[in-house]
């Protein structure tokens, strides 16, 4: 059976049963809001524009956050792989900071830049640039020395190595390193939303909340969860796939 068939059935299997143990009273409306008193929710949001301006603000903030990190993250990737010291100190840092949750640059991003857009940005740019750092650090260190050999015996070197050869070969990382840095950048902005003070997906979550309003935050958390899976399997899987197999590492 194709996989998005038997993903349509099971999704409608569980909505089904949602909406019938909330019929049947099996749960509270107010722990559990039915997916009809959901849609109606979301409707109203949509008919009153206020979940469009929401999306508009929230890929907006993405944008300008992730087209920073996957630079930023670029840079510091190739600058850790072709050297040694600073791999050896600044790459320490980072590996540590990967670790470190984006809800956590929160309180330090209201101290420095105050509770505005540019705190927002700042939490989401954290949350993609240093898993792209390591991924592009990664793919670079990985190319086969074989390849150099081969370049270098032609004349190749320096500046034209890196970018004939070496950056190249590094590609399937650097696309992977993308997708990753989509997906963090993705939570984070999420994380940083909901102490915002303007549109977006993440304040209309934590506004919701603050009203007691459970539908629409079931709602907002659906959309979170949609446009998180369709950007990732409809756009990166698609694109890391298709690199994967022109570079021989996928049939």
């Amino acid at each position: 059976m194709n996989p998005n068939i038997k993903r349509l059935i099971f999704f409608a299997a569980v909505i089904v049963v949602w909406e019938l143990g909330s019929r049947l009273e099996l749960w509270l409306p107010t722990i559990l809001p039915s997916p009809t008193m959901v849609g109606e929710a979301l409707m109203a949001g949509f008919l009153d524009k206020t979940l469009i301006y929401d999306l508009i603000a929230s890929f907006q903030r993405l944008a300008i956050g992730l087209v920073i990190s996957l630079i930023l993250g670029a840079l510091l990737g190739i600058l850790l792989a072709k050297s040694k010291s600073a791999d050896e100190t600044i790459g320490t840092v980072i590996l540590a900071l990967q670790s470190v949750p984006s809800i956590v640059w929160l309180p330090l991003a209201i101290m420095w830049f105050g509770l505005n857009e540019v705190s927002v940005i700042f939490v989401v740019v954290l949350g993609g640039t240093f898993v792209m750092t390591l991924n592009v650090r990664m793919g670079i260190k990985n190319v086969s020395p074989l390849y150099i050999r081969a370049a270098q015996t032609m004349g190749s070197k320096g500046i034209d190595l890196f970018t004939r050869v070496i950056f190249p070969a590094s590609i399937p990382y650097v696309v992977t390193g993308a997708r990753l840095a989509w997906a963090f950048a993705w939570r984070a902005l999420m994380a940083g939303e909901l102490l915002s003070t303007g549109p977006g997906l993440g304040y209309t979550l934590r506004y919701a909340s603050d009203f007691g309003n459970m539908s629409l935050v079931i709602g907002v958390i659906v959309i979170i969860g949609i446009i998180g899976s369709i950007v990732d399997q409809l756009i990166f899987s698609k694109i890391e796939k298709s690199v994967m197999q022109r570079w021989g590492l996928e049939t």
